[in-house]
């Protein structure tokens, strides 16, 4: 996802403009990024529970919100070991850097915590990851954001909202 960098990413650097990702019915785009949130999952490498709530629809910018989407999936993932935080960014880390995975930005944000935070994307499968682990806190866990490029419905039908 690195055509065209025209917006700015949390650590301030250059981040892409969302790229075209293909034409899909809603409910195969949600599908696709639930598997790519479940592989980042595999990925973490430690046991550990993920929250419930599911991938949505959201709209993109500039185009045909009845034509035209992306599917946004955040979602935490809470270590069964606070000391298992730290090894399942390591491996994401590590993993973010194979099969089609580029690491775009690794950096320590501005919070007391300091909070260690990773962009990557997956140009092949139109798809980008920010990853921030709360390893200071009280209760450790990991913070996953997974959003898609823009997809267009197939002719005939709209996108449905979630």
């Amino acid at each position: 996802m690195t055509d065209n960098d025209t917006s700015r990413s949390p650590s301030g650097t250059t981040a892409p403009e969302i790229p075209y990702a293909g034409t899909a019915s809603t409910a195969e785009a949600v599908a696709a990024v639930k598997e790519v949130s479940s592989r980042l999952h595999d990925f973490m490498g430690v046991p550990g529970e993920a929250s419930a709530p599911g991938p949505g629809v959201r709209e993109c910018e500039g185009k045909d919100p009845d034509t035209y989407f992306r599917v946004h999936h955040p979602w935490n993932f809470l270590p069964t070991s606070g000391a298992d935080n730290d090894t399942a960014m390591a491996n994401l880390k590590k993993k973010l850097s194979t099969g089609g995975w580029v690491v775009k930005d690794s950096y320590r944000d501005n919070s007391a915590n300091k909070n260690l935070n990773l962009i990557a994307d997956n140009d092949a499968r139109k798809v980008s990851v920010w990853v921030v682990a709360y390893s200071g806190r009280a209760t450790p866990s990991i913070g996953i954001d997974v959003t898609s490029g823009c997809y267009r419905v197939p002719e005939g039908q709209t996108v449905e909202h979630s």
